[in-house]
């Protein structure tokens, strides 16, 4: 709240949710327009503020009194929905400022998802807002829904076709379409929902604003996000860190999995990262879950509700039916989870009672044997057991024909702390709506159970903000402020001011002297920051005796010159051949979705050629640098693998942390790249010999 003139002004959320007074610009009176639903919605939720239509050819609707404009209103109104045509808008806004409206929906489509002159009204309806200090949910939005203010201020058809239950779930969608279709899909399952907001073109709104509000909200205890794409990073892992501080769930669901769509940048790392490992980095560092179904994003909320990140990503299933759970145990393998086997000290416990288990991973009770208590007492272990995080258990066709018998093993079963997920092979609603009724997370698919207990597994708390050197980037900032076009020199510099070990190296022009270096094997390569991929272009020259230096020299000029003859030639680079185990590339780009990340991965002139690799948002610590290796299983060859020589992986890490504070340096970097870093035998470290920076 605030207060002004002694008066207590309602804050954004209130206005957003808990409005006193409704305008409805551009209200029907025919119930075959969707302008009249808002309207019509509200008053059949029973609505406790006033609603007020706003439409010039009438003066009252549906019993309530009807104004020409927003002028004519005589009293405060805390929140517009606007149905009148885009071309109207702009005179609408102006009306609301005048008025004093805190926030309007936009209902009316026609802005930026047209195109350029749609764009052009979206800022300028934006500017207007501001200038008045009016806030822009939408536009091209369908509204919002407050279950237990009674608030269905939305044009969506779901709302008249589902009752709106009450929960402690928020909901925001980037598309409308899809807000309908979680709020269809839950209410069939008894599902309910505190707040739900449809974002559309997060013009002024943003998704991280509408999640701040959601952290605040008394009845929100989960906050799911239907993401198309990530507009404002910095709001969004502000807010979801707000939530996690206090408690709070973030579960997303993000469309754009695969690459297609990614432009090639002038770095590797720009055709080796694509837009689902920027997003999966991104939540991770913001403390926010991921899904990858929609029916995982419905149901994962009542499983991880009111439990916090895991210490590992291990979990114990028992079935009484295999098939179905081998289901569920084999994507969990697909997704990297680990189901381990019950240790020996747990399955004393059971035979102390008379119940024999092998040490299989999958706890599968013969069928008929799941009686006398043996289901629940076995249950009750998993959950006490630290041998898993998180527990699935499965039942059979049981769960059909004798719902309340199945479903009471799990209910006599002692919860523990951590989640609980069982999966009903058949369809079984009435056993999905005994566990649902008795808070236990119930899955009607493999795939979703396994999707969600996924989830949780991989569910980090917010990183740490990363403690920088700052002697190292003071040095680092000197040189990009010097730097008006970057080279492999000058982008040599910058990693070594930054702390990253660089091959020795002499710059040669065409006007120098012979160069006769004491490398006994060199590298030579064009010098230019017009040709950034020289290998390609055949201007690098390996294993270079002294004597040679000087004809390669000048050989690789000319090649250049013909090759590029508009490209700045600096010369070329005489580097010191060096050796190692293995060649990892370190990528580092500011992604205008998530930010600066920094990228490990396999090098050489095959980093295209996409293996495996490990994203982060920069800059990292050396614990998370440690982490990204771990996650590049062809480094496990120079990890003691079957006895073969150990990298110097402790020296990877360091650099890895290093090189990642480029996020740091500023100068307009966009893209850096050092490819390859070799990685030496254990204690002798790690050298750059090729790399790139790019505005």
């Amino acid at each position: 709240m605030n207060m002004i003139n002694n008066k207590v002004s309602p804050s954004l959320g209130d206005c957003m949710f808990r409005p006193r007074a409704v305008a409805l610009i551009g209200a029907s009176a025919d119930p075959a327009k969707n302008n009249s639903r808002p309207q019509r919605y509200l008053k059949e939720a029973g609505f406790e503020g006033k609603i007020v239509p706003i439409n010039p050819g009438r003066t009252e609707i549906m019993g309530d009194t009807c104004y020409p404009d927003l002028d004519s209103v005589p009293f405060d109104i805390d929140h517009a929905f606007i149905m009148v045509p885009a071309a109207k808008i702009e005179d609408v806004i102006e009306q609301c400022g005048r008025k004093r409206v805190p926030v309007v929906t936009i209902f009316t489509a026609g802005f930026a998802e047209l195109g350029e002159e749609g764009l052009a009204l979206q800022r300028r309806i934006v500017e207007k807002a501001r200038a008045a200090n009016v806030r822009i949910l939408g536009p091209n939005c369908i509204g919002l829904i407050n279950v237990q203010g009674k608030l269905p201020l939305t044009a969506n058809a779901a709302v008249q076709e589902e009752k709106l239950l009450p929960g402690n779930v928020s909901v925001v969608s980037q598309s409308g379409s899809m807000l309908g279709s979680i709020l269809t899909r839950a209410a069939a399952r008894g599902i309910g929902f505190s707040k739900m907001v449809s974002i559309g073109n997060e013009a002024d709104l943003s998704v991280g604003e509408v999640v701040s509000m959601m952290a605040q909200d008394k009845d929100t205890e989960v906050i799911l996000m239907f993401l198309e794409t990530i507009r404002d990073p910095v709001s969004l892992a502000r807010a979801a860190r707000e939530a996690f501080a206090v408690g709070k769930v973030v579960i997303a669901y993000k469309l754009g999995r695969s690459a297609l769509g990614r432009r090639v940048a002038a770095s590797h790392t720009g055709a080796m990262v694509g837009a689902d490992e920027l997003a999966q980095a991104f939540f991770r560092a913001n403390g926010i879950m991921r899904v990858e179904t929609m029916e995982g994003l419905i149901e994962l909320p009542r499983l991880v509700q009111g439990h916090r990140p895991p210490r590992s990503n291990r979990v114990g299933v028992m079935t009484a039916t295999g098939g179905a759970a081998a289901m569920i145990v084999d994507r969990l393998g697909v997704f990297g989870d680990v189901v381990p086997e019950p240790p020996q000290e747990f399955r004393d416990k059971l035979a102390a009672d008379g119940i024999e288990i092998s040490d299989s991973p999958l706890i599968d009770l013969p069928m008929g044997t799941s009686g006398g208590g043996r289901y629940s007492r076995i249950l009750t272990e998993l959950l006490a057991s630290d041998h898993c995080d998180a527990v699935v258990s499965v039942m059979g066709s049981s769960a059909r024909s004798n719902p309340q018998m199945i479903c009471d093993r799990v209910l006599q079963a002692k919860r523990g702390g951590k989640p609980l997920a069982v999966f009903l092979a058949p369809q079984a609603d009435e056993g999905l709506r005994i566990l649902q009724e008795a808070g236990i997370a119930a899955f009607r698919t493999p795939e979703s159970c396994a999707d969600a207990i996924h989830a949780y597994l991989n569910w980090h708390a917010p990183t740490d903000e990363v403690p920088q050197d700052g002697a190292a980037l003071e040095k680092a900032r000197r040189i990009a402020a010097e730097t008006e076009v970057w080279d492999e020199r000058k982008a040599s510099a910058l990693f070594e001011a930054l702390g990253v070990p660089v091959a020795e190296t002499h710059v040669v022009t065409a006007d120098s002297e012979p160069l006769t270096p004491a490398f006994e094997k060199s590298a030579v390569k064009c010098l230019s920051p017009d040709i950034l991929h020289k290998s390609d272009a055949g201007l690098v020259a390996l294993g270079v005796a002294p004597e040679e230096v000087d004809g390669v020299t000048k050989d690789i000029l000319a090649k250049a010159r013909a090759a590029f003859p508009k490209a700045r030639l600096e010369g070329v680079l005489v580097q010191k051949m060096e050796k190692g185990l293995a060649e990892v590339i370190l990528g580092y780009r500011r992604d205008p979705e998530v930010g600066p990340v920094v990228v490990l991965g396999m090098g050489g002139v095959t980093a295209e050629l996409r293996p495996s690799i490990s994203v982060r948002l920069a800059p990292v610590d050396v614990a998370t640098a440690r982490e990204m290796i771990s996650e590049v299983p062809e480094l496990r060859k120079v990890s003691g693998f079957r006895n073969l020589p150990k990298g110097d992986l402790d020296a990877l890490a360091e650099a890895i942390s290093r090189f990642s504070m480029i996020a740091a340096v500023g100068g307009g970097i966009t893209e850096a790249e050092i490819n390859p870093l070799l990685i030496r035998e254990e204690n002798n470290g790690v050298v750059a010999v090729d790399g790139l920076v790019a505005r």
